[in-house]
């Protein structure tokens, strides 16, 4: 592939949406990353940050973190700016994306180039689903520069600090992330919890793992003039959300001095969501974001902190196998992002129905109707969904979901090895639509191991006994 075809989005015209992106870079031409501050009082740390949209809209959000559970010694204050500072860096693009002004200029401090090239292609890559469907014609070279003002310092340069060699696992409430700290919980002692916003689902997950007294506890809010101008047609839409979570990490880390952060991204997070393109709902749970993370973590912040997914070596199905063994987590988790703020499965939406189709090879249908109230393969207005997910479509779901794939190899095994008297609706469908297609069997796909990853010996170790038990299972 050209790096032409790399690091251009291309459509097929331009459109009103690209007219309105253009419009708004030159009413905004410049977005300011004015200030940040961070503070520690009565128990809670709160940063501060200030990014200005032209000298017209101010944004002020704000992360509060909960540290009434931890004994505070926080690090000299160059080590707190170099940290909050990159949080902020982060966090910016949320605002950005309203306008798309071509210049961000960085107030707080001077980042080297190699610096400007790596935030560069986060945002650029990051916002690949963005400028998909708003429909914008852009490149990585074109669609932004960073600016400084004169004299201003450089970054607090990268610290050296002892931490534990004791783990950090950011935890969503999800099934991969079950599987991780269920993993790690049971073989690790002195383990912690990271948490954005938490959910009931987050919580009773961790509290069934036996960590509920070891949550680092984060509080994230969206400035409310972003919503207003999401409310008067300004641009919208997915930004990178797990690279924020990656700095605010690396906070975590510090604070709590555990030395090891353990995501659960897999490997099927590397699938584009477009076939054949770079525009991947998920670039920052990636190996390729996690492989610049780590660069970028160990040449500008601190090489004492190790970031690593515990389950980039698997796929999908290696996860819903090993998930299935942990039944006491099946009352409590969801994966559902429409259903979150009700602790519900909305049962009508991608995620729903790819995490059916990845347990259903492993969970019986009685229970798998019992955790999420209604056979989902019975459901016909699922039936586009089922498509995009098993590649019948030309656009997966823009979703946390796994490979065509992998979908369609555990389709194929529950047409041929399903509970049911008489398949249902969407086996059915997805049986006439696939009749005589070979796909990967669900025996393979069990056998998988990926070994693109940053695991060390002890973890990988760990990994690899786990899914020897569930490759036994299901010989």
């Amino acid at each position: 592939m050209s790096n032409n075809k790399k690091n251009t989005i291309v459509h097929m015209s331009e459109s009103g949406q690209n007219k309105k992106f253009e419009q708004l870079r030159h009413q905004y031409p410049v977005f300011t990353y004015e200030d940040f501050s961070w503070s520690y009082k009565g128990e809670k740390l709160i940063l501060k940050f200030h990014f200005i949209l032209g000298n017209s809209y101010d944004f002020l959000p704000e992360l509060t973190i909960d540290l009434k559970s931890w004994p505070v010694n926080l690090p000299d204050d160059e080590i707190m700016d170099n940290l909050v500072f990159h949080i902020g860096m982060a966090e910016l693009v949320s605002y950005w994306k309203a306008a798309c002004s071509p210049v961000i200029l960085i107030k707080p401090y001077r980042l080297k180039p190699v610096q400007t090239r790596w935030w560069k292609k986060l945002y650029y890559q990051g916002l690949g689903e963005f400028f998909y469907l708003n429909k914008i014609d852009t490149n990585q070279n074109d669609f932004l520069s960073f600016s400084f003002e004169k004299n201003t310092t450089p970054v607090p340069s990268e610290f050296r600090i002892e931490l534990e060699d004791a783990l950090l696992i950011p935890v969503g409430g999800g099934k991969d992330s079950v599987v991780t700290l269920d993993i790690l919980a049971r073989d690790t002692t002195n383990a912690a919890v990271l948490v954005i916003n938490q959910r009931k689902a987050t919580e009773q997950c961790i509290q069934k793992a036996g960590l509920g007294k070891n949550v680092f506890e984060v509080k994230r809010n969206i400035h409310s003039t972003l919503l207003e101008l999401n409310e008067r047609g300004f641009l919208n839409g997915h930004t990178p959300f797990s690279s924020l979570l990656a700095f605010v990490s690396a906070l975590a880390a510090v604070i709590t001095e555990k030395k090891h952060i353990a995501l659960s991204n897999e490997s099927s997070a590397n699938e584009a969501t477009i076939p054949g393109t770079n525009i991947n709902h998920q670039y920052s749970k990636s190996f390729e974001f996690e492989q610049d993370f780590r660069s970028y973590l160990h040449n500008f912040i601190s090489p004492d902190i190790n970031y690593f997914s515990f389950l980039r070596p698997l796929n999908e199905l290696q996860i819903g196998a090993m998930f299935s063994r942990n039944t006491k987590y099946f009352d409590v988790f969801r994966s559902c992002n429409v259903g979150s703020k009700t602790d519900t499965w909305c049962c009508n939406c991608s995620k729903c129905l790819f995490t059916y189709i990845m347990l259903s090879p492993f969970v019986d249908k009685n229970t798998m109707v019992k955790i999420f109230g209604e056979n989902l393969f019975e459901n016909e207005n699922l039936e586009q969904t089922l498509f995009q997910l098993s590649g019948l479509a030309p656009e997966k779901p823009f979703e946390c979901v796994g490979t065509i794939n992998e979908v369609n190899s555990a389709l194929a095994w529950l047409c041929e090895n399903n509970d049911y008297h008489t398949l249902p609706v969407l086996l059915k469908k997805y049986q006439k639509v696939t009749s005589g297609i070979k796909f990967t069997s669900l025996k393979e796909q069990l056998q998988y191991w990926n070994g693109f990853h940053s695991l060390i010996p002890k973890f990988e170790k760990l990994l690899k006994e786990s899914l020897k038990t569930v490759q036994q299972d299901n010989i």
